[in-house]
C-alpha cells in the first residue's frame, strides 16, 4: 500500500537521523536496534452513486391517420455505483407528474409502457405514483443502458409529454 511505503520511509529516515545525532555525539560506532510492528487498518466503503439520464421528460407526438407514427421515445442513461462486494444496484423510474395530452392533462387510460436494450434492463409500465424497476445488477462499476417507453394505441392524435423521476439505488 502507497501510504505504508511513505511510513516505511520516515521510519528510515528517522533511524538515520537518530544513528547519525548518536554517531556525532560520542564519536563512536553506535548500532541502534530497530522494530517493525505491522498495522492493521480496516476501511468500511459506503455504498456511492451517480446516475445520468439524456432527459427526464417523455415526449409523444401521436400523428394523425397516415403519418409517421411517433409513440415511442428513448432515454439513455450512465449508472455508477460503488456498492459492497456483491451488492445489488437498482434503476427505477416514475412519473414526476401528470402526463400532459393536448388539451391538457392526459387521460389516465394512456398507458406508457418501457422495454430495456441492453444487459441488466428491464420492461415494465410506469404507473401514476408507483416505482418501477428499469434496470438490476449486481456489483460496483459503470453500466450505460437504453430505454424505449411507448405511448398506448389509444391516445388520441396530439402531443403528449410525460415528466419522469429515476433513481439509482443501492439497498
Amino acid at each position: 500500500m502507497p501510504w505504508m511505503l511513505v511510513c516505511r520511509r520516515h521510519l528510515l529516515v528517522l533511524t538515520l537521523m537518530i544513528g547519525s545525532c548518536q554517531w556525532s555525539a560520542d564519536s563512536s560506532v553506535v548500532f541502534a536496534a530497530t522494530r517493525t510492528t505491522g498495522l492493521t487498518v480496516r476501511a468500511e466503503m459506503r455504498p456511492q452513486t451517480s446516475l445520468y439520464v439524456s432527459t427526464p421528460l417523455l415526449r409523444f407526438d401521436v400523428p394523425a391517420a397516415g403519418t409517421l407514427d411517433r409513440r415511442q421515445t428513448t432515454v439513455e442513461f450512465t449508472a455508477a455505483a460503488r456498492t459492497a462486494r456483491a451488492g445489488e444496484v437498482v434503476v427505477t423510474v416514475e412519473p414526476a407528474g401528470p402526463m400532459e395530452g393536448p388539451g391538457g392533462a392526459a387521460d389516465v387510460e394512456d398507458a406508457v409502457s418501457f422495454s430495456g436494450d441492453s444487459d441488466g434492463t428491464l420492461s415494465g409500465v410506469v404507473t401514476p405514483g408507483g416505482m418501477q424497476v428499469a434496470a438490476r445488477w449486481t456489483g460496483s462499476g459503470v453500466r450505460h443502458g437504453r430505454l424505449v417507453f411507448t405511448l398506448s394505441r389509444s391516445a388520441q392524435a396530439g402531443s403528449y409529454v410525460l415528466p419522469v423521476r429515476f433513481l439509482l439505488i443501492t439497498p
